[in-house]
């Protein structure tokens, strides 16, 4: 059973922030030649989950960790709030179109996972309809791995005292400025609330398992995500086809 509020939000002890830059450059080196790798050998795809309360860092771990691999292999989709016509269709429907083809990777910034994270906040399903889409989860999960794609999921674990503290920083500085929104406010005071819905997520869909990842401080989040990703492909025993 997890329990995320024993799971630490900042780095293990003995960890600085010059030793995960400086480890952070070996990894992009790393993540670059595996990626062409991954790209010419086509024998997999790759699926990977961002899910975080706001101010974590999705946006963030993306940009930093996968900047260094070429755009022709990895694509990034959002998942917001669903627009009038994804609400006709099953909460599925708007993912389906977005799950890699063999030799891509393919980056979700929020995912299916909303879909039952904002319901359970807003109480708008019973609680049988939320196990029907958590089990749904778990059968489309397996059925991807099943197909040859390696599903990767992270949850940005942050205290409520850093969320707070970089919702100010979004409020104060103009580089930030334009991603505040009002529910930035809202989701903070009911930080509690989420957790416990994602303690719910991480033990009811956790095959494949998640990753939680202490997101207190940037460079450690940015380095755990890489150092994840970099070890999963190398498990892979990529190799470039012979002709």
């Amino acid at each position: 059973m997890i329990e995320l509020k024993d799971i630490s939000t900042i780095p293990k002890e003995g960890f600085t922030k010059e030793e995960c830059n400086k480890e952070m450059k070996i990894l992009h080196n790393k993540l670059f030649e595996l990626q062409n790798v991954f790209y010419a050998d086509s024998r997999f795809s790759m699926l990977i989950v961002f899910q975080a309360l706001d101010t974590a860092g999705k946006d963030g771990s993306i940009r930093h960790v996968m900047s260094c691999m070429n755009p022709m292999g990895v694509r990034v989709n959002s998942f917001k709030q669903p627009t009038p016509e994804e609400l006709k269709h099953d909460f599925l429907w708007r993912i389906y179109p977005h799950f890699p083809a063999k030799g891509m990777i393919e980056v979700f910034n929020r995912s299916h996972y909303e879909d039952i994270l904002v319901p359970s906040i807003k109480k708008e399903l019973s609680k049988d309809q939320l196990q029907h889409r958590c089990e749904l989860i778990n059968r489309v999960e397996e059925h991807l791995e099943a197909s040859g794609t390696h599903v990767l999921k992270f949850f940005l674990h942050v205290s409520s005292k850093e969320q707070k503290t970089r919702i100010k920083e979004r409020l104060t500085q103009p580089h930030k400025r334009w991603k505040y929104t009002k529910n930035d406010t809202v989701v903070a005071h009911e930080w509690g609330d989420y957790m416990e819905v994602y303690n719910m997520i991480v033990n009811t869909c956790n095959c494949p398992k998640w990753h939680i990842i202490p997101a207190d401080k940037r460079w450690y989040r940015n380095y755990t995500v890489a150092k994840v990703l970099t070890e999963h492909l190398e498990s892979l025993h990529l190799k470039y086809p012979h002709h």
